[in-house]
């Protein structure tokens, strides 16, 4: 029992490790391309910064959400506090998406109004580049620690800084296009193609969040390796099941399931039954809790 809480613990250390990271990188990375930005007169530049704004905006999220998500269940939080990081998952989708219609909206006015203002490329290649390095750094160690720890919020956080990887390389393109060809409207034109893709990942962030919050049922695979372990398990009395219900909460899961046994079968023979079925569906899932019913049936 001891190693597990010590495991445990190490899992949120690491957990905000990773958080905090991720607030130094975006807080480095936003103010290099705010300056570039500038100085440039780049609309894509200053988009790359309004992005990584709702980034680390998604960072503070995820590192208030891990620190809450780990205190243990309470009286007024009898199922644990999971749902603070399918919260924060939310927000930081729909940070996200207001993000792109206030970049859209800025290129079309910079189209309409002067898209053809002459624009210092070199010193926002140089800052695109090295936030496409620190972001690929980062977001990859954010993915590790995400499905070490089964954690939503650093998953949701690594999926921001992996779309600003790629809007950062569109603009990083965008400016070499530029440098090459001075064709200067470019830059507003590339701005909304990294607008439609922030906005893809934002939508995509909140709509897997918002199912967690509503308490949809886990996925298909996950019900069927439950469905599997139950079908095949043997023992030595008929048995079957029904109101198999699951649920995700952050990093947990919360299953239920209903066990069918013959009405003769003891108390104790049930209780091995469902203590039996408890640890082999927790070797396949980390962070569960199960809840098994006995009916009795005839089979």
């Amino acid at each position: 029992m001891t190693s597990v809480i010590i495991g445990f613990m190490d899992k949120i250390r690491e957990k905000k490790f990773a958080a905090g990271l991720s607030i130094i990188s975006n807080t480095i990375v936003i103010l290099l391309k705010v300056f570039a930005g500038i100085v440039s007169g780049s609309i894509s530049i200053i988009s790359e910064a309004i992005h990584s704004m709702s980034d680390l905006l998604a960072s503070f999220l995820a590192f208030f959400a891990v620190t809450r998500s780990a205190e243990p269940a309470d009286k007024d939080h009898p199922y644990g506090h999971g749902k603070y990081e399918d919260m924060a998952g939310f927000i930081e989708g729909v940070l996200i998406i207001l993000a792109a219609f206030f970049i859209v909206f800025e290129s079309i006015k910079k189209i309409t109004i002067g898209g053809t203002h002459e624009i210092e490329t070199t010193l926002g290649i140089s800052v695109m580049a090295f936030a496409i390095a620190a972001n690929y750094l980062v977001s990859k160690y954010l993915f590790h620690v995400a499905e070490k720890t089964d954690s939503v919020a650093l998953h949701a956080d690594g999926e921001h800084l992996r779309t600003d990887i790629w809007t950062s390389l569109g603009v990083l393109a965008g400016l070499v296009l530029i440098k090459v060809t001075g064709i200067m409207i470019l830059d507003p034109i590339i701005a909304i193609i990294v607008a439609s893709m922030i906005f893809k990942t934002g939508f995509s962030i909140s709509k897997n969040t918002l199912n967690n919050l509503l308490d949809s049922s886990l996925p298909q695979e996950d019900i069927n390796v439950i469905n599997k372990i139950i079908e095949d398990y043997e023992c030595g009395y008929p048995i079957n099941y029904k109101n198999l219900k699951s649920r995700r909460s952050g990093p947990f899961r919360d299953i239920e399931i209903t066990i069918l046994c013959p009405g003769e079968m003891t108390v104790k023979e049930c209780h091995r039954i469902c203590d039996e079925l408890e640890v082999l569906i927790k070797e396949k899932f980390e962070n569960v809790s199960i809840v098994i019913h006995i009916e009795p049936a005839e089979l």
